[in-house]
């Protein structure tokens, strides 16, 4: 049968490898207690048949006849296709490091292997199997995956994975032989060489994804391998817990949403090889919070579509395809509400231009069942993650996209991709995001000078850098002074009711030696307009103290109390409740303060600063009041203190 009539043919959509509660349920003890003699055991009794990561020979059979029904899924289906045909003359991958990392290089070419691997069971063309053969092949022929840079090997080795198993029995045999050596001798085994097992101490997305990817590996060449398979088995299921325990209690990420899409697609990735290849996940997706998390992403976007970046992440959200498996398998159809326009604003764009989440877009035929998005949703308005990163989010409204929506940031800045951004907010009203994060700074370019970006040491260059110090938050900043690096912001008070939400973050721990003690509340009230107040005492007489806020708005008036935002044709007032000599000015954040800092164009920060009296007390109260806001309250609210909030209830 042609690709056409392939891709056209209506049948039901198939569910495929998720959604099984019989594979959930067999060993289903978190956190997982198997001993490595259980996994030998299953391993033993598990099917030596290929395909078996994701999806067996069936599912992948009846690939092309399940897209016709979900127009969603026969674009993706004839993307895939579009995009083998397109690599047919394009040079394989090749060792060519950037910088420290082989990482591009593994994340193209497990991009090219998933399309071209899918292409052909969409399709049964043997050109898609024979070039996917070649990429495998300069990858198996590279000296090493970079070791140094664990990553690296984690992703190459599940591009090798899928490509060996899924089309295993086009393979001649000695690319299948060649493949199998490289899978094991530059991927599985390296991970019980102590000179390359440092990432299994880690708690972060790195545990995640190395996980991921060499089970993918081991699994795949498990009937050749079968002691191999069984030690990287048992090493996941005991090592991924530190990282998973993350998700409790409610399903947030402490390295925020870009890293979500990046360590939680993993994390599924592992699950569902599990399941697929032994029947069991062996209780992993029974951590606490997990089945929860799906949600995370949506909570943690804004009316206008951007995310609330804190970390070392971007605004802009991507289309993720794990999100699929998600509310597929918990049954959550509001989970994917916007994703599918994002999908498709994503396969519009020239490959070029695509996010890192597409190389993932092959998946989305599996994970995506017949779940539809649903204009109405569970998630609640105000949500508290209760992490040891805390954030929490105030929002008006799920359906007016002119809604108010306010997120509070605590933790510390030596948190995992952390940036000293304690106290940090981001702010929209009226479809603006009026408080921005300025996100990341680029990796390499100050790797590339010699900086050490990695320590988070109060004296590193890591806090020299605008963009992840407290002086480019929308925080405080006493005496020109950093936050502390190893202190703790805990949320202390989070309060959902349905009038005046709020939430409390104690920064005391954040500015050890500046102050005796210093929390920040932000409340939303039921106009729209959001409160945040400061209050902080033990202040050295005489010291200033900045509240700032990087913002695309143009101010109206400097050198006053109160200043209209404007961008575009909407507006945003800002009014000084406290202190009372305080006043507005504006403070450069566009131009890079060093030749290591990336520009902002289009910002600034507002702020005002303050001198702290005698006491050593001090409040400073803002109120934000939207355009849209008809009856503000700003100019008739007392202030009054943080500890008299909860009067409200």
């Amino acid at each position: 049968m042609g690709r056409v009539s392939l891709l056209t043919a209506l049948a039901i959509v198939s569910v495929f490898a998720i959604g099984r509660p019989e594979a959930a349920a067999q060993d289903a003890v978190y956190p997982p207690n198997a001993t490595l003699q259980q996994v030998r055991d299953r391993i033993d009794a598990s099917s030596s048949a290929h395909p078996r990561l994701f999806a067996s020979a069936k599912e992948l059979s009846e690939l092309a006849q399940s897209v016709g029904a979900d127009p969603l899924r026969r674009q993706i289906a004839d993307a895939v296709v579009a995009e083998a045909v397109a690599l047919q003359g394009v040079k394989p991958v090749e060792r060519v490091m950037l910088g420290k990392r082989l990482l591009h290089e593994s994340r193209r070419c497990l991009q090219r292997v998933l399309i071209l691997a899918t292409a052909y069971h969409l399709t049964g063309d043997p050109m898609h199997a024979e070039r996917c053969q070649q990429e495998m092949l300069a990858a198996a022929r590279f000296s090493d995956w970079n070791p140094a840079h664990f990553l690296d090997v984690a992703e190459m080795t599940l591009a090798l994975a899928i490509g060996y198993d899924w089309l295993y029995d086009q393979l001649d045999e000695p690319a299948r032989r060649e493949i199998r050596e490289a899978i094991v001798t530059k991927g599985v085994s390296l991970a019980f060489d102590q000179r390359h097992a440092g990432w299994k101490r880690l708690t972060n997305n790195w545990a995640q994804v190395c996980h991921g990817g060499l089970t993918a590996g081991a699994l795949a060449v498990m009937d050749h391998e079968p002691e191999l398979a069984a030690r990287t088995v048992h090493n996941a299921l005991h090592n991924i817990v530190p990282v998973m325990n993350k998700y409790a209690p409610r399903g947030g990420y402490p390295e925020g949403p870009s890293y979500w899409g990046y360590g939680t697609t993993f994390n599924v990735i592992l699950i569902d090889e599990l399941e697929n290849a032994l029947g069991s996940d062996f209780g992993l997706s029974l951590a606490p919070g997990f089945e929860q998390t799906g949600g995370f992403p949506r909570l943690a976007t804004g009316p206008s579509g951007r995310y609330f970046n804190y970390a070392d992440c971007d605004d802009h959200r991507e289309a993720e395809p794990a999100l699929a498996w998600f509310a597929t398998r918990y049954d959550r159809p509001d989970w994917l509400q916007g994703e599918r326009s994002r999908w498709d604003q994503e396969l519009s764009n020239p490959r070029s231009r695509r996010g890192e989440s597409h190389r993932f877009l092959p998946l989305m035929l599996l994970w995506l069942g017949d779940v539809r998005e649903s204009t109405a949703t569970d998630l609640p308005l105000q949500w508290f993650s209760g992490d040891d990163v805390p954030v929490a989010i105030h929002r008006s409204s799920w359906t007016d996209p002119r809604a108010t929506y306010v997120g509070l940031k605590g933790g510390s800045p030596s948190s995992s991709h952390g940036h000293m951004d304690s106290g940090s907010f981001v702010l929209e009203s009226d479809g603006v995001r009026w408080a921005v994060d300025l996100g990341r700074e680029s990796y390499y370019s100050i790797e590339s000078r010699g900086m050490n970006l990695w320590s988070s040491a109060q004296k590193s260059d890591r806090w020299k850098i605008f963009r992840l110090g407290s002086l480019g938050h929308n925080t405080l900043v006493i005496d020109d002074q950093l936050q502390t690096a190893a202190g703790k912001a805990p949320i202390v008070e989070f309060v959902a009711r349905e009038t005046e939400p709020y939430s409390v973050v104690d920064l005391t721990g954040v500015y050890q030696g500046q102050v005796e003690s210093a929390r920040r509340g932000v409340m939303l009230l039921p106009t729209g307009e959001v409160l945040i107040q400061d209050e902080l005492t033990g202040l050295s007489p005489g010291s200033r103290v900045r509240w700032g806020m990087v913002t695309p708005g143009a101010p109206s008036e400097l050198g006053r109390r109160d200043t209209v935002l404007e961008r575009q044709d909407r507006r945003l007032a800002m009014k000084l409740l406290s202190p009372p000599r305080a006043a507005w000015s504006e403070i450069d954040t566009a131009a890079p303060r060093h030749e290591w800092d990336s520009p902002n164009p289009g910002t600034r920060m507002i702020a005002c600063e303050a001198i702290a009296p005698e006491s050593g007390a001090m409040t400073i109260a803002v109120v934000a009041t939207p355009g849209s806001c008809r009856e503000p309250l700003a100019g008739k609210l007392n202030v009054k203190p943080l500890a008299a909030w909860r009067g409200g209830d």
